[in-house]
């Protein structure tokens, strides 16, 4: 393996980031934080407990898992674009660097900087709402997950795209409205029955309800159901990035 390469597409990753914390670490935390004060403290104090949960308590994870996807996929889709828009793309596919090392490069970096948010987002909801971790293993563990596996799909993203407009159309119209509406603000068990099936369909929902049963040990899913469509999903990701390298597939041209 060729750490010196992995190393290195993930320091030149990691630096773009620092030098943009305003816009990749600021800007998700602030805006995570008006959901808190908005939901949490002024709605939540009138609303009643979810499932035992405060329901400033128990919109965390949705929340949590709301930035983690966005950022997950924002930092790896644009990570693999900006050499293919600047054509720098052919000196990393000369290299001595294998696509299983460069994606683990691209999306290692995409992964941590997402999980440093999700982690920084936990702390600052603190501050608004008091929380427990049932399980913080699990909850690590999931986290990273996640991460990884949504970065991945941001890879793909940034490979698909062919311009600017296009990282940001699955994000924004399929990502979020999906988080949205897959229990971040709510649990699905408050559905109507029929609802409840359909939302089934959603995979947020595992994601969101995986991720709060680690802080409460409440969940709309079963965790080993939540964790195994993650995997799915995860080797999925692998599978196309695998074939993508392989036949050139929006790399060459």
């Amino acid at each position: 393996m060729n750490i010196h390469g992995i190393r290195a597409i993930y320091r030149f990753e990691m630096a773009r980031t620092f030098r943009t914390l305003a816009q990749s670490i600021a800007a998700p935390v602030l805006t995570t934080s008006l959901y808190f004060i908005v939901f949490g403290k002024a709605i939540g104090s009138r609303m009643g407990d979810i499932d035992g949960v405060s329901y400033g308590a128990f919109i965390i994870p949705g929340l949590v898992m709301l930035s983690l996807l966005n950022e997950s996929i924002s930092n790896a889709s644009f990570g693999i674009y900006m050499p293919k828009w600047a054509g720098t793309i052919y000196e990393l596919l000369s290299a001595p660097v294998s696509w299983g090392e460069a994606v683990v490069g691209y999306v290692g970096a995409a992964a941590t900087k997402s999980v440093m948010l999700g982690l920084l987002i936990l702390v600052t909801a603190r501050i608004f709402v008091p929380y427990e971790i049932a399980h913080p293993v699990w909850m690590i563990a999931f986290l990273v997950l996640t991460a990884v596996t949504f970065s991945l799909f941001g890879f793909i993203i940034g490979l698909w795209a062919d311009n600017f407009q296009k990282l940001q159309v699955i994000p924004t119209l399929v990502v979020t409205p999906l988080t949205f509406l897959g229990g971040a603000f709510y649990s699905i068990n408050m559905l109507p029955p029929f609802w409840q099936t359909v939302t089934l369909f959603n995979p947020v929902v595992y994601l969101i309800s995986g991720f709060r049963w680690s802080f409460y040990g409440v969940a709309d899913v079963q965790i080993v159901v939540s964790v195994g469509m993650t995997l799915c999903f995860l080797v999925g990701c692998l599978t196309f990035v695998w074939w993508a390298f392989k036949t050139g597939y929006k790399l060459r041209t």
